[in-house]
Protein backbone atom coordinates (compact mmCIF):
# COMPACT_ATOMS: atom_id res chain seq x y z
CA UNK A 1 0.00 0.00 0.00
CA UNK A 2 1.66 3.32 -1.38
CA UNK A 3 -0.47 6.87 -0.42
CA UNK A 4 1.79 7.98 -3.54
CA UNK A 5 -0.05 10.88 -5.88
CA UNK A 6 0.99 9.32 -8.72
CA UNK A 7 -0.80 5.84 -7.43
CA UNK A 8 -3.97 7.35 -6.68
CA UNK A 9 -4.41 9.07 -10.06
CA UNK A 10 -3.81 5.58 -11.49
CA UNK A 11 -6.46 4.84 -9.30
CA UNK A 12 -8.51 6.55 -10.77
CA UNK A 13 -7.50 5.78 -14.47
CA UNK A 14 -8.14 2.21 -13.68
CA UNK A 15 -11.92 2.79 -12.76
CA UNK A 16 -13.19 5.58 -14.71
CA UNK A 17 -10.89 5.16 -18.00
CA UNK A 18 -14.09 6.72 -19.94
CA UNK A 19 -14.84 9.58 -18.29
CA UNK A 20 -12.96 13.45 -19.19
CA UNK A 21 -10.29 14.32 -16.86
CA UNK A 22 -8.89 17.70 -18.22
CA UNK A 23 -10.70 20.20 -20.65
CA UNK A 24 -9.87 23.12 -22.40
CA UNK A 25 -11.55 25.84 -24.82
CA UNK A 26 -10.34 22.89 -27.55
CA UNK A 27 -10.15 19.51 -26.60
CA UNK A 28 -10.84 16.67 -23.91
CA UNK A 29 -8.70 14.32 -22.64
CA UNK A 30 -9.73 11.17 -20.98
CA UNK A 31 -8.47 9.09 -18.40
CA UNK A 32 -6.84 6.51 -20.82
CA UNK A 33 -6.05 9.40 -22.76
CA UNK A 34 -3.96 11.14 -19.84
CA UNK A 35 -2.90 7.63 -18.47
CA UNK A 36 -1.16 6.74 -22.05
CA UNK A 37 0.02 10.36 -22.37
CA UNK A 38 2.12 10.89 -18.89
CA UNK A 39 3.37 7.48 -19.11
CA UNK A 40 5.11 8.33 -23.13
CA UNK A 41 6.55 11.77 -21.16
CA UNK A 42 7.69 9.44 -17.99
CA UNK A 43 9.54 7.15 -20.25
CA UNK A 44 10.61 9.92 -22.42
CA UNK A 45 11.99 11.39 -19.23
CA UNK A 46 13.66 8.50 -17.85
CA UNK A 47 15.61 8.00 -21.52
CA UNK A 48 16.88 11.24 -20.87
CA UNK A 49 18.52 9.93 -17.37
CA UNK A 50 15.65 11.74 -14.91
CA UNK A 51 15.87 8.74 -11.85
CA UNK A 52 14.02 8.68 -8.37
CA UNK A 53 14.61 12.27 -6.63
CA UNK A 54 15.70 13.75 -9.11
CA UNK A 55 13.98 17.45 -9.84
CA UNK A 56 12.06 18.69 -13.03
CA UNK A 57 10.72 22.08 -13.60
CA UNK A 58 7.28 22.45 -14.62
CA UNK A 59 7.27 26.48 -16.11
CA UNK A 60 3.77 26.99 -17.28
CA UNK A 61 0.62 28.46 -17.75
CA UNK A 62 -2.23 26.56 -16.57
CA UNK A 63 -2.78 24.24 -19.36
CA UNK A 64 -3.26 20.12 -20.05
CA UNK A 65 0.20 19.57 -20.56
CA UNK A 66 1.17 21.05 -17.41
CA UNK A 67 -0.81 18.59 -15.25
CA UNK A 68 0.46 15.52 -17.29
CA UNK A 69 3.75 17.00 -16.82
CA UNK A 70 3.25 16.82 -12.94
CA UNK A 71 1.68 12.84 -12.90
CA UNK A 72 4.72 12.26 -15.17
CA UNK A 73 7.22 13.17 -12.82
CA UNK A 74 5.84 11.22 -10.21
CA UNK A 75 5.19 8.50 -11.93
CA UNK A 76 8.87 8.51 -12.09
CA UNK A 77 9.21 9.38 -8.35
CA UNK A 78 11.16 12.27 -9.47
CA UNK A 79 9.96 15.39 -7.95
CA UNK A 80 8.55 18.37 -9.32
CA UNK A 81 9.47 21.97 -9.27
CA UNK A 82 6.86 24.77 -9.69
CA UNK A 83 8.35 27.15 -11.75
CA UNK A 84 6.75 31.18 -11.45
CA UNK A 85 6.04 31.94 -15.10
CA UNK A 86 6.55 35.78 -14.57
CA UNK A 87 9.89 35.05 -13.06
CA UNK A 88 12.87 37.72 -14.90
CA UNK A 89 15.95 35.50 -15.90
CA UNK A 90 17.70 35.75 -12.81
CA UNK A 91 14.84 34.90 -10.50
CA UNK A 92 14.45 31.47 -12.91
CA UNK A 93 18.22 31.20 -12.81
CA UNK A 94 18.14 30.89 -8.54
CA UNK A 95 15.26 28.59 -8.69
CA UNK A 96 17.21 26.46 -11.07
CA UNK A 97 19.80 26.60 -9.41
CA UNK A 98 18.53 26.13 -5.89
CA UNK A 99 16.21 23.43 -6.45
CA UNK A 100 19.47 21.02 -8.60
CA UNK A 101 16.51 20.60 -11.32
CA UNK A 102 17.75 18.73 -14.46
CA UNK A 103 15.25 18.85 -16.32
CA UNK A 104 12.31 21.07 -17.73
CA UNK A 105 9.02 21.26 -19.07
CA UNK A 106 8.20 24.56 -20.65
CA UNK A 107 6.26 26.08 -22.81
CA UNK A 108 7.53 27.76 -25.95
CA UNK A 109 6.50 31.53 -25.02
CA UNK A 110 9.83 31.21 -22.35
CA UNK A 111 12.58 29.73 -24.31
CA UNK A 112 14.25 32.85 -24.86
CA UNK A 113 14.84 33.03 -20.85
CA UNK A 114 15.16 29.41 -20.89
CA UNK A 115 18.14 29.75 -22.95
CA UNK A 116 19.74 32.24 -21.64
CA UNK A 117 19.66 30.68 -18.63
CA UNK A 118 20.34 27.81 -19.23
CA UNK A 119 24.00 28.30 -20.29
CA UNK A 120 24.35 29.29 -15.96
CA UNK A 121 22.56 25.72 -14.74
CA UNK A 122 25.15 22.75 -16.23
CA UNK A 123 22.25 20.61 -14.14
CA UNK A 124 19.61 20.88 -16.78
CA UNK A 125 20.43 19.22 -19.27
CA UNK A 126 17.26 17.95 -20.66
CA UNK A 127 14.18 20.68 -21.83
CA UNK A 128 10.55 19.50 -23.22
CA UNK A 129 8.90 22.25 -25.20
CA UNK A 130 5.05 22.70 -24.87
CA UNK A 131 3.87 24.56 -28.29
CA UNK A 132 1.84 27.80 -27.88
CA UNK A 133 1.08 29.55 -30.82
CA UNK A 134 4.20 31.20 -30.54
CA UNK A 135 7.50 30.93 -32.93
CA UNK A 136 10.30 31.28 -30.40
CA UNK A 137 13.18 29.41 -31.13
CA UNK A 138 14.31 26.67 -28.47
CA UNK A 139 16.41 23.81 -27.21
CA UNK A 140 15.50 20.38 -27.15
CA UNK A 141 12.49 18.24 -27.96
CA UNK A 142 8.79 19.41 -28.43
CA UNK A 143 6.29 17.70 -26.61
CA UNK A 144 4.44 16.02 -28.67
CA UNK A 145 7.39 14.77 -30.73
CA UNK A 146 8.90 13.52 -27.60
CA UNK A 147 5.42 11.67 -26.59
CA UNK A 148 5.06 9.62 -29.77
CA UNK A 149 8.86 8.12 -29.58
CA UNK A 150 8.51 6.92 -25.97
CA UNK A 151 6.16 3.93 -24.39
CA UNK A 152 2.97 3.96 -23.24
CA UNK A 153 3.25 1.38 -20.74
CA UNK A 154 2.55 1.72 -16.93
CA UNK A 155 5.94 -0.33 -16.13
CA UNK A 156 7.59 2.04 -13.57
CA UNK A 157 7.53 -0.74 -10.34
CA UNK A 158 6.59 0.44 -6.52
CA UNK A 159 6.23 3.50 -5.48
CA UNK A 160 6.54 5.15 -1.80
CA UNK A 161 4.35 7.68 0.29
CA UNK A 162 7.86 8.44 1.43
CA UNK A 163 8.68 9.85 -2.34
CA UNK A 164 9.06 13.36 -2.34
CA UNK A 165 6.63 16.30 -3.10
CA UNK A 166 8.11 19.97 -2.98
CA UNK A 167 6.57 23.17 -3.81
CA UNK A 168 8.39 26.41 -3.91
CA UNK A 169 6.83 29.36 -2.17
CA UNK A 170 5.89 32.57 -3.34
CA UNK A 171 9.05 34.37 -2.01
CA UNK A 172 6.99 37.86 -1.60
CA UNK A 173 9.00 38.33 1.12
CA UNK A 174 12.79 36.49 0.70
CA UNK A 175 13.97 34.42 -1.62
CA UNK A 176 11.36 31.29 -2.89
CA UNK A 177 12.24 28.19 -0.53
CA UNK A 178 11.22 24.60 -1.53
CA UNK A 179 9.12 23.12 1.10
CA UNK A 180 9.38 19.70 1.09
CA UNK A 181 6.97 17.07 2.29
CA UNK A 182 6.12 13.51 2.04
CA UNK A 183 3.71 12.27 -0.47
CA UNK A 184 1.15 10.56 2.58
CA UNK A 185 1.51 13.65 4.75
CA UNK A 186 0.39 16.27 2.01
CA UNK A 187 -2.23 13.96 0.42
CA UNK A 188 -3.49 14.30 4.23
CA UNK A 189 -3.93 17.25 4.65
CA UNK A 190 -4.82 18.73 1.34
CA UNK A 191 -5.90 15.71 -1.36
CA UNK A 192 -8.43 14.18 0.79
CA UNK A 193 -6.64 11.23 2.85
CA UNK A 194 -8.39 12.92 6.15
CA UNK A 195 -11.91 13.38 6.33
CA UNK A 196 -12.07 17.21 7.61
CA UNK A 197 -15.73 16.77 8.72
CA UNK A 198 -14.78 13.65 11.12
CA UNK A 199 -10.92 14.13 11.39
CA UNK A 200 -11.01 10.24 10.38
CA UNK A 201 -8.29 8.90 8.10
CA UNK A 202 -8.93 7.23 4.51
CA UNK A 203 -6.96 4.24 5.44
CA UNK A 204 -8.04 2.24 1.96
CA UNK A 205 -5.88 4.16 -1.05
CA UNK A 206 -8.57 3.20 -3.63
CA UNK A 207 -11.14 5.15 -1.40
CA UNK A 208 -11.25 8.30 -3.11
CA UNK A 209 -11.27 6.31 -6.82
CA UNK A 210 -14.03 3.93 -5.63
CA UNK A 211 -16.37 6.72 -4.49
CA UNK A 212 -15.34 8.97 -7.47
CA UNK A 213 -16.66 6.10 -9.83
CA UNK A 214 -19.82 5.64 -7.56
CA UNK A 215 -21.23 9.15 -8.61
CA UNK A 216 -21.37 11.67 -11.15
CA UNK A 217 -18.43 13.85 -12.01
CA UNK A 218 -18.02 17.19 -10.70
CA UNK A 219 -16.65 19.55 -12.50
CA UNK A 220 -13.82 21.53 -11.29
CA UNK A 221 -12.44 24.82 -12.41
CA UNK A 222 -9.01 25.85 -10.54
CA UNK A 223 -8.40 29.43 -11.55
CA UNK A 224 -5.07 30.31 -9.97
CA UNK A 225 -2.11 29.27 -11.97
CA UNK A 226 -0.37 25.89 -11.19
CA UNK A 227 2.25 27.22 -9.31
CA UNK A 228 0.00 27.88 -6.75
CA UNK A 229 -0.09 24.80 -4.12
CA UNK A 230 -3.78 25.36 -3.63
CA UNK A 231 -4.45 25.37 -7.33
CA UNK A 232 -2.45 21.95 -7.72
CA UNK A 233 -4.43 20.07 -5.06
CA UNK A 234 -7.38 21.34 -6.58
CA UNK A 235 -6.43 19.03 -9.65
CA UNK A 236 -5.16 16.37 -7.92
CA UNK A 237 -8.62 15.94 -5.39
CA UNK A 238 -10.35 16.04 -8.99
CA UNK A 239 -7.86 13.18 -10.65
CA UNK A 240 -8.32 11.35 -7.08
CA UNK A 241 -12.02 11.04 -7.07
CA UNK A 242 -12.70 10.88 -11.32
CA UNK A 243 -13.46 14.54 -11.83
CA UNK A 244 -13.32 16.53 -14.57
CA UNK A 245 -10.66 19.87 -14.79
CA UNK A 246 -11.15 22.87 -16.72
CA UNK A 247 -7.21 24.10 -17.48
CA UNK A 248 -7.61 27.74 -18.82
CA UNK A 249 -4.19 30.11 -19.20
CA UNK A 250 -5.56 33.73 -18.75
CA UNK A 251 -7.44 34.81 -16.15
CA UNK A 252 -10.30 37.99 -16.21
CA UNK A 253 -13.21 38.46 -14.50
CA UNK A 254 -15.76 38.29 -17.29
CA UNK A 255 -13.57 35.19 -18.66
CA UNK A 256 -14.16 33.39 -15.56
CA UNK A 257 -17.99 33.62 -15.69
CA UNK A 258 -18.17 32.52 -19.35
CA UNK A 259 -15.90 29.53 -18.23
CA UNK A 260 -18.76 28.18 -16.12
CA UNK A 261 -21.24 28.34 -18.33
CA UNK A 262 -19.27 27.12 -21.30
CA UNK A 263 -18.00 23.94 -19.67
CA UNK A 264 -20.77 23.57 -16.80
CA UNK A 265 -18.30 23.95 -13.86
CA UNK A 266 -19.44 23.36 -10.90
CA UNK A 267 -16.59 24.04 -8.04
CA UNK A 268 -14.34 26.84 -8.50
CA UNK A 269 -11.10 27.61 -6.45
CA UNK A 270 -9.90 31.10 -6.23
CA UNK A 271 -7.01 32.53 -3.89
CA UNK A 272 -8.64 35.75 -2.01
CA UNK A 273 -9.40 39.49 -3.29
CA UNK A 274 -7.27 39.28 -6.41
CA UNK A 275 -9.44 37.28 -8.62
CA UNK A 276 -12.72 38.30 -6.54
CA UNK A 277 -12.47 41.43 -7.31
CA UNK A 278 -12.22 41.74 -10.33
CA UNK A 279 -14.97 38.72 -11.36
CA UNK A 280 -17.49 40.57 -9.05
CA UNK A 281 -17.28 43.63 -11.22
CA UNK A 282 -18.10 41.26 -13.97
CA UNK A 283 -20.54 39.44 -12.39
CA UNK A 284 -22.14 43.40 -11.93
CA UNK A 285 -22.03 44.14 -15.71
CA UNK A 286 -23.06 41.01 -16.86
CA UNK A 287 -22.25 39.86 -20.33
CA UNK A 288 -19.94 42.70 -21.99
CA UNK A 289 -21.30 42.33 -26.03
CA UNK A 290 -25.19 41.86 -24.07
CA UNK A 291 -25.12 43.35 -20.83
CA UNK A 292 -27.14 39.69 -19.77
CA UNK A 293 -26.53 37.93 -16.69
CA UNK A 294 -24.81 35.14 -16.66
CA UNK A 295 -26.57 32.29 -16.21
CA UNK A 296 -24.25 30.15 -13.39
CA UNK A 297 -26.79 27.50 -12.99
CA UNK A 298 -24.65 24.61 -13.17
CA UNK A 299 -22.05 26.39 -10.15
CA UNK A 300 -22.78 25.18 -6.66
CA UNK A 301 -19.49 25.82 -4.61
CA UNK A 302 -17.03 29.44 -4.14
CA UNK A 303 -14.11 27.97 -2.62
CA UNK A 304 -11.18 30.50 -1.64
CA UNK A 305 -7.88 30.02 0.08
CA UNK A 306 -4.21 31.00 0.78
CA UNK A 307 -5.66 35.02 0.45
CA UNK A 308 -7.27 37.90 1.84
CA UNK A 309 -10.95 37.56 0.72
CA UNK A 310 -12.40 40.83 2.31
CA UNK A 311 -16.03 40.83 4.42
CA UNK A 312 -17.07 43.28 2.15
CA UNK A 313 -16.59 41.25 -1.34
CA UNK A 314 -18.01 38.31 0.64
CA UNK A 315 -21.15 39.73 1.51
CA UNK A 316 -21.68 40.97 -1.93
CA UNK A 317 -21.04 37.29 -3.12
CA UNK A 318 -23.46 36.12 -0.86
CA UNK A 319 -26.00 38.81 -2.23
CA UNK A 320 -25.13 38.23 -5.88
CA UNK A 321 -25.17 34.13 -5.67
CA UNK A 322 -27.61 32.99 -3.22
CA UNK A 323 -28.00 29.29 -2.52
CA UNK A 324 -24.18 28.30 -3.20
CA UNK A 325 -21.48 27.49 -1.14
CA UNK A 326 -18.98 29.91 -0.35
CA UNK A 327 -15.92 28.75 1.60
CA UNK A 328 -12.79 30.75 2.80
CA UNK A 329 -10.02 28.30 4.17
CA UNK A 330 -6.71 29.13 5.48
CA UNK A 331 -3.26 27.17 4.76
CA UNK A 332 0.18 27.88 3.87
CA UNK A 333 3.05 26.26 1.96
CA UNK A 334 4.24 24.93 5.30
CA UNK A 335 1.08 23.95 6.78
CA UNK A 336 -1.39 22.54 4.28
CA UNK A 337 -4.84 23.23 4.80
CA UNK A 338 -5.54 24.45 8.71
CA UNK A 339 -9.11 26.07 8.74
CA UNK A 340 -12.18 26.71 7.16
CA UNK A 341 -15.06 28.82 7.06
CA UNK A 342 -18.29 28.54 5.73
CA UNK A 343 -19.61 32.36 4.29
CA UNK A 344 -22.69 33.85 5.65
CA UNK A 345 -23.59 37.92 4.67
CA UNK A 346 -22.52 40.32 7.69
CA UNK A 347 -21.04 37.22 9.53
CA UNK A 348 -17.39 38.86 9.47
CA UNK A 349 -15.65 42.67 10.38
CA UNK A 350 -12.58 43.31 7.97
CA UNK A 351 -9.59 41.65 8.90
CA UNK A 352 -8.67 38.14 8.26
CA UNK A 353 -10.67 35.21 8.03
CA UNK A 354 -12.30 33.61 10.98
CA UNK A 355 -12.54 29.81 10.80
CA UNK A 356 -12.65 26.86 12.24
CA UNK A 357 -9.38 25.07 12.31
CA UNK A 358 -9.19 20.85 12.45
CA UNK A 359 -7.62 18.79 15.13
CA UNK A 360 -4.14 19.37 13.93
CA UNK A 361 -4.01 22.91 14.36
CA UNK A 362 -3.27 24.83 17.25
CA UNK A 363 -2.73 28.93 18.00
CA UNK A 364 1.06 28.53 20.48
CA UNK A 365 2.75 30.87 22.47
CA UNK A 366 6.54 31.33 22.00
CA UNK A 367 6.82 28.26 24.46
CA UNK A 368 4.78 26.30 23.01
CA UNK A 369 1.75 26.16 25.40
CA UNK A 370 -1.52 27.00 23.82
CA UNK A 371 -3.16 30.51 23.62
CA UNK A 372 -6.59 30.80 25.98
CA UNK A 373 -9.54 31.07 23.80
CA UNK A 374 -11.08 34.57 24.71
CA UNK A 375 -8.27 35.70 26.36
CA UNK A 376 -7.14 38.18 23.28
CA UNK A 377 -3.84 37.18 23.29
CA UNK A 378 -1.89 36.74 20.14
CA UNK A 379 -0.16 33.87 19.39
CA UNK A 380 1.38 31.24 16.55
CA UNK A 381 -0.65 29.59 14.25
CA UNK A 382 0.95 25.98 14.78
CA UNK A 383 0.43 22.77 12.95
CA UNK A 384 1.39 18.98 14.35
CA UNK A 385 0.84 15.71 12.66
CA UNK A 386 1.53 15.24 8.86
CA UNK A 387 3.59 17.83 7.96
CA UNK A 388 6.56 18.98 5.91
CA UNK A 389 10.31 17.56 6.54
CA UNK A 390 11.66 20.55 6.09
CA UNK A 391 13.14 23.35 3.76
CA UNK A 392 15.30 22.04 0.69
CA UNK A 393 19.10 22.59 1.58
CA UNK A 394 18.17 25.21 4.26
CA UNK A 395 18.68 23.83 7.68
CA UNK A 396 18.79 27.04 9.67
CA UNK A 397 15.10 27.99 8.39
CA UNK A 398 14.29 24.78 8.78
CA UNK A 399 15.29 24.72 12.26
CA UNK A 400 13.30 28.00 13.12
CA UNK A 401 10.05 27.05 11.19
CA UNK A 402 9.89 23.11 12.58
CA UNK A 403 9.72 23.17 16.14
CA UNK A 404 9.44 20.43 19.14
CA UNK A 405 7.26 21.19 22.33
CA UNK A 406 6.72 18.45 24.65
CA UNK A 407 7.72 15.80 21.83
CA UNK A 408 5.40 16.81 19.30
CA UNK A 409 6.94 18.58 16.21
CA UNK A 410 4.65 21.53 14.67
CA UNK A 411 4.91 23.74 11.37
CA UNK A 412 5.21 27.27 13.01
CA UNK A 413 5.78 29.59 9.69
CA UNK A 414 4.82 32.76 11.21
CA UNK A 415 0.95 33.44 10.87
CA UNK A 416 -0.27 35.25 14.05
CA UNK A 417 -4.12 34.11 15.20
CA UNK A 418 -6.21 34.57 17.77
CA UNK A 419 -8.49 32.07 19.71
CA UNK A 420 -12.29 33.42 20.02
CA UNK A 421 -14.10 32.60 22.82
CA UNK A 422 -16.52 30.01 20.92
CA UNK A 423 -12.98 28.17 20.23
CA UNK A 424 -12.75 30.07 16.24
CA UNK A 425 -9.24 31.33 15.50
CA UNK A 426 -9.39 35.12 13.29
CA UNK A 427 -6.05 34.91 11.20
CA UNK A 428 -3.60 38.30 11.82
CA UNK A 429 -1.13 37.79 9.11
CA UNK A 430 2.19 37.28 8.85
CA UNK A 431 4.65 38.36 11.48
CA UNK A 432 7.41 39.18 9.02
CA UNK A 433 4.91 41.92 7.32
CA UNK A 434 3.46 42.79 10.74
CA UNK A 435 3.81 46.58 11.51
CA UNK A 436 5.08 47.93 14.99
CA UNK A 437 3.49 51.88 15.45
CA UNK A 438 4.38 52.81 18.96
CA UNK A 439 4.53 49.26 20.56
CA UNK A 440 1.40 48.28 18.78
CA UNK A 441 1.61 45.65 16.45
CA UNK A 442 -0.88 46.25 13.24
CA UNK A 443 -1.49 43.63 10.85
CA UNK A 444 -1.44 44.43 7.03
CA UNK A 445 -4.41 42.00 6.03
CA UNK A 446 -6.72 43.65 8.45
CA UNK A 447 -6.11 46.98 7.21
CA UNK A 448 -6.53 45.96 3.83
CA UNK A 449 -9.95 44.47 5.02
CA UNK A 450 -11.19 47.63 5.77
CA UNK A 451 -9.56 49.91 3.08
CA UNK A 452 -11.37 48.00 0.77
CA UNK A 453 -14.83 47.99 2.20
CA UNK A 454 -14.77 51.80 0.89
CA UNK A 455 -16.11 52.21 -2.75
CA UNK A 456 -13.73 53.91 -4.00
CA UNK A 457 -10.46 51.49 -3.19
CA UNK A 458 -10.48 48.38 -6.13
CA UNK A 459 -6.99 46.80 -3.93
CA UNK A 460 -5.00 48.09 -2.24
CA UNK A 461 -1.57 46.84 0.26
CA UNK A 462 -0.67 47.82 4.09
CA UNK A 463 3.00 47.97 4.74
CA UNK A 464 5.05 49.82 7.52
CA UNK A 465 7.10 52.89 6.46
CA UNK A 466 9.81 54.68 9.31
CA UNK A 467 8.67 57.31 11.55
CA UNK A 468 10.58 59.20 14.00
CA UNK A 469 8.08 59.58 16.48
CA UNK A 470 6.42 55.71 16.79
CA UNK A 471 9.22 54.17 14.28
CA UNK A 472 6.88 52.68 12.07
CA UNK A 473 3.73 54.24 11.04
CA UNK A 474 0.58 52.52 8.85
CA UNK A 475 0.92 53.09 5.12
CA UNK A 476 -0.95 51.22 2.20
CA UNK A 477 -0.54 51.67 -1.52
CA UNK A 478 -3.86 51.93 -3.10
CA UNK A 479 -5.31 50.97 -6.69
CA UNK A 480 -8.16 53.38 -6.60
CA UNK A 481 -11.28 53.21 -9.03
CA UNK A 482 -10.88 55.07 -12.20
CA UNK A 483 -11.82 58.47 -11.40
CA UNK A 484 -10.78 58.46 -7.87
CA UNK A 485 -8.29 59.23 -5.52
CA UNK A 486 -10.09 59.08 -2.08
CA UNK A 487 -7.50 60.56 0.71
CA UNK A 488 -6.71 59.36 4.05
CA UNK A 489 -9.07 61.77 5.88
CA UNK A 490 -12.40 60.58 2.88
CA UNK A 491 -11.43 56.98 3.86
CA UNK A 492 -11.34 57.82 7.71
CA UNK A 493 -15.31 57.57 8.56
CA UNK A 494 -15.60 54.32 6.56
CA UNK A 495 -12.37 52.50 8.54
CA UNK A 496 -13.31 53.48 11.92
CA UNK A 497 -16.70 51.28 11.36
CA UNK A 498 -13.60 48.48 10.77
CA UNK A 499 -10.78 49.19 12.57
CA UNK A 500 -9.56 51.58 15.36
CA UNK A 501 -7.52 54.37 15.05
CA UNK A 502 -4.20 53.56 15.71
CA UNK A 503 -4.35 51.02 12.76
CA UNK A 504 -5.67 53.84 10.02
CA UNK A 505 -3.02 54.50 7.22
CA UNK A 506 -1.42 58.06 7.33
CA UNK A 507 -0.27 57.93 4.30
CA UNK A 508 -1.36 56.79 1.05
CA UNK A 509 0.42 56.42 -2.37
CA UNK A 510 -1.81 55.93 -5.25
CA UNK A 511 -0.75 53.23 -8.42
CA UNK A 512 -2.46 52.19 -11.29
CA UNK A 513 -2.19 48.46 -10.49
CA UNK A 514 -1.57 46.77 -6.98
CA UNK A 515 1.20 44.14 -8.20
CA UNK A 516 0.76 40.35 -6.78
CA UNK A 517 1.80 37.00 -7.48
CA UNK A 518 0.31 35.51 -10.17
CA UNK A 519 -1.86 33.75 -7.46
CA UNK A 520 -3.48 36.92 -6.15
CA UNK A 521 -0.90 36.91 -3.18
CA UNK A 522 0.47 40.09 -1.74
CA UNK A 523 4.33 41.74 -2.71
CA UNK A 524 4.80 43.40 0.09
CA UNK A 525 8.56 43.91 -1.36
CA UNK A 526 7.15 46.04 -4.23
CA UNK A 527 4.69 47.50 -2.23
CA UNK A 528 7.24 49.17 0.60
CA UNK A 529 9.10 49.97 -2.79
CA UNK A 530 6.61 52.17 -3.85
CA UNK A 531 6.70 54.25 -0.65
CA UNK A 532 10.75 54.59 -1.19
CA UNK A 533 10.58 55.82 -4.44
CA UNK A 534 8.81 58.92 -3.79
CA UNK A 535 6.61 60.91 -1.36
CA UNK A 536 3.10 60.11 -0.81
CA UNK A 537 -0.07 61.15 -2.42
CA UNK A 538 -2.21 62.08 0.35
CA UNK A 539 -1.46 61.81 4.41
CA UNK A 540 1.85 62.42 6.59
CA UNK A 541 4.77 63.74 4.28
CA UNK A 542 2.44 64.82 1.01
CA UNK A 543 1.78 68.20 -0.05
CA UNK A 544 -2.14 68.03 0.95
CA UNK A 545 -0.78 66.82 4.77
CA UNK A 546 -4.23 65.30 4.96
CA UNK A 547 -3.00 63.18 8.14
CA UNK A 548 -5.77 60.70 9.60
CA UNK A 549 -5.78 59.73 13.36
Amino acid sequence: MAYNIADLVEHAVDLMRERVALLDDRREVTYAQMEERTNRLAHHLQKQGVKQGDKVGIYSRNTIEAVEAMVAIFKLRAVMVNVNYRYVENELQYIFDNSDMVALIHERRYSDKVANVRAKTPLLTCTVVVEDGTDLPFEGVEYEQALTAASPERDFGERSGDDLYMLYTGGTTGNPKGVMWRHEDVWRVLGGGINFMTGEYVNDEWELAKVGAQNPPMTRYPIPPMIHGGAQWATFQSLFGGGKTVMLPEFSGHGVWQAIDRHGVNLIFITGDAMARPMLDALVEGHPETGEKYDLSTLYVIASSAALFSPAIKDKYVELLPNRMISDSIGSSETGFGGLSLVTKGAEHAGGPRVKIDASTQVLRDDGTPVEPGSGEVGLLARSGNIPIGYYKDEVKSKATFKEFNGVRYSIPGDFARVEADGTVTMLGRGSVSINSGGEKIYPEEVEGALKSHPDVFDALVVGVPDERFGQRVSAVVQPRPGTRPSCEELRPALLKEIASYKLPRSIWYVEEIKRSPAGKPNYRWATEQTEQRPPDSGVGATDSAAVG
